[in-house]
């Protein structure tokens, strides 16, 4: 069912240091910053010759992902995104599986335009997975 690693992202509390440190550091190339507002984050994607790591800040003081770095002011990984040929399929086949579908179990349109889905990390190893329809 999962395809290609998409990207692994990292929370990060300062996401214009953390740009710095993978483009001045480590010589990557990384895209703008693109606010996210449905989804309470701004990301930069670091691109990768076989995948992408996504830097992301809390975007407004609802964001989703406040309290992770809060617990982690220096940073850290959140979650990893796996490629899907058909989202729905892919949702629909996970429900029955008994996985839980975060949210509204719907899928939003995310960062690269896709539509994404996210899974409870409490069903996979303690690790928040997306899925993105390519």
């Amino acid at each position: 069912m999962i395809g290609r690693l998409n990207h692994v992202a990292i929370a990060v509390k300062d996401l214009d240091a953390a740009t710095a440190t993978y483009r001045d550091t480590l010589g990557a190339t990384v895209s703008e910053a693109l606010p996210q507002p449905d989804h309470g984050v701004t990301v930069v994607f670091v691109e990768l010759p076989n995948s992408k790591v996504e830097l992301m800040a809390p975007l407004g003081e609802g964001s989703p992902i406040a309290a992770f770095v809060e617990r982690n002011p220096n940073g850290g990984v959140h979650h990893v995104c796996y490629e899907v040929d058909d989202i729905i399929a892919a949702r629909d086949k996970l429900k029955a599986q008994g996985a839980r579908v975060l949210g509204t179990g719907e899928p939003k349109i995310g960062a690269h335009g896709k539509p994404v889905l996210f899974l409870h990390p409490k069903d996979f190893l303690g690790t928040l997975v997306e899925l993105e329809q390519v």
